[in-house]
């Protein structure tokens, strides 16, 4: 095979049902709903459209299940309209596509109240990482799909047999992770380390996968995060992992050490929501990787794809171009690197 290039993102497919409030309502009370927007979701999808948002020209395809219905056709419409290959995502007759409502309140605090649906038969049967030219995958998210949750064969979960074939098929590998329970993170995400390239995921789940407390008093502990990073990297042959939080991102490189940026001084009046700002840094920091960017300016892409993504409602429509992007850093210039 020639020299692999471009993505390859697999796993969570859905349909976002974003709706922006202005308060969370007590129960058996009303919160008026000031906008609405639908647009895909999940870590296969979004990093899959940033990375098309960002530059156009590069390879992107994408592994998942979606259901015959009308969420599933937008979903590949989704693909087709930014050039995403879709020949492994599988229609499943008679099961419904995984949907979110996603509620973002004006304050910026999110919640996602999910139907799994067709998630539930996602297995790693369905990855067939033989057929692809692509270097990175992208895979998630654990705690989402039920049979991929679970132990799979001989292996911890198939999480991990998905991982494994990946490698052993000569690809680089990332998995995204999302914040739920600390136990359940740490059960799903702990052997999955060791056949990782790459970790990209906030504070939080930087400490849970590695054992270490992040968060003190509702705070970043940035020492901490450091000390979860070096774990990270002495637990498998992982080439970069980072960690990102409202105030920056640590960046821990096995060749190269560690770098700490701040994140965009973004102001308060351009932000609309969060929803899919971690997957935008995501995506910047992977593409600047895989362009051959030193890990500073990978880093600093991350944090302006995520600023760019908070312009908007729903998770990717706000990211532009990577030069759009990067304009952002240059017009509202960057916080004090975290300590």
């Amino acid at each position: 095979m020639a020299a692999r290039r471009g993505f390859v993102t697999a796993g969570t497919w859905c349909v976002d049902h974003n709706k922006l409030i202005a308060a969370w309502p007590a129960e058996d009370t009303a919160s008026e709903v000031l906008a609405i927007d639908r647009q895909g979701g999940g870590s296969a999808c979004n990093l899959a459209i940033d990375m098309k948002r960002l530059d156009p020209a590069v390879r992107v395809e994408t592994i998942g299940l979606i259901g015959d219905d009308e969420n599933g056709r937008f979903l590949a419409a989704q693909c087709d309209a930014h050039g995403i290959g879709r020949g492994q995502m599988r229609v499943v007759a008679g099961e419904a596509t995984f949907s979110v409502d996603a509620f973002t309140v004006a304050n910026g605090k999110r919640t996602h109240l999910f139907y799994p649906g067709v998630a539930k038969r996602l297995s790693p049967d369905d990855f067939d990482f033989s057929k692809t030219p692509a270097r990175i995958l992208h895979l998630g998210l654990p705690g989402a799909h039920r049979i991929m949750d679970a132990p799979w064969r001989a292996e911890a979960n198939g999480w991990v047999a998905a991982l494994k074939a990946a490698r052993g098929s000569g690809l680089q590998t990332n998995l995204e992770l999302m914040t739920i329970a600390p136990e359940r993170l740490i059960a799903l995400a702990r052997p999955c380390l060791p056949h990782l390239d790459y970790l990209i995921v906030n504070d939080f789940e930087i400490g849970a996968a590695t054992g270490v407390e992040t968060r003190a008093e509702g705070r970043t502990d940035v020492a901490a995060v450091r000390r979860a990073i070096e774990a990270a990297l002495r637990s498998g042959p992982m080439r970069v992992v980072a960690a990102h939080f409202p105030e920056g991102a640590l960046a821990g490189a096995r060749e190269g050490g560690l770098v700490a940026l701040g994140s965009l001084a973004m102001p308060k009046e351009e932000v609309v929501g969060a929803n899919g700002a971690g997957d935008a840094f995501a995506a910047g920091l992977l593409y600047g990787l895989h362009q051959g960017w030193d890990l500073r300016g990978a880093l600093a892409l991350g944090h302006c794809a995520a600023a760019a993504s908070m312009r908007a409602i729903s998770t990717t429509a706000g990211v532009g171009s990577w030069r759009e992007c990067l304009a952002l850093g240059e017009r509202w210039g960057f916080r004090d690197a975290p300590e």
